[in-house]
């Protein structure tokens, strides 16, 4: 079986709204399945929001898209805030990148998103943190 892989908001809005990089970002993660906290259902929501509100004669296909996001297979999966807190502080990120981190770092798996400074943290995190086994948590 494929492993799963962590894919970010930056990530998954560029495919859902086929921006510039959303064909490079999808080939990523291609046949794998999709992991994710929770928090990436409000992220797509309210990304979907500024978008019907800066173009508002596209707010169907908006709709649309965010319909199409909330019918994908993506596992959502909660995290230790304690833990994500501390990541945020040690690696200057939001708790939201933070999040997404933990989730791959700890999980062992593959990061996808277009965020250079939340790549970085997770590469960093990668050679500090020995990943766990998904059942585990």
């Amino acid at each position: 079986m494929t492993s799963a892989v962590v894919v970010d908001a930056s990530a998954f809005v560029a495919v859902l709204f086929k921006e510039a990089q959303g064909y490079e970002v999808m080939e990523r993660w291609r046949g794998r399945p999709l992991v994710a906290p929770a928090l990436l259902r409000y992220e797509v929501a309210n990304v979907t929001l500024v978008k019907m509100r800066r173009h508002p004669d596209q707010a169907r296909q908006f709709l649309k898209a965010h319909e199409n996001f909330r019918q994908a297979e993506i596992k959502f999966l909660d995290v230790d805030f304690a833990v994500v807190l501390a990541l945020a502080q040690r690696r200057g990120l939001t708790a939201y990148d933070a999040s997404y981190v933990w989730l791959a770092v700890t999980r062992g798996l593959d990061l996808v998103s277009l965020d250079k400074r939340m790549l970085s943290a997770f590469e960093a995190e990668k050679r500090a943190m020995p990943p766990q086994s998904i059942e585990g948590h």
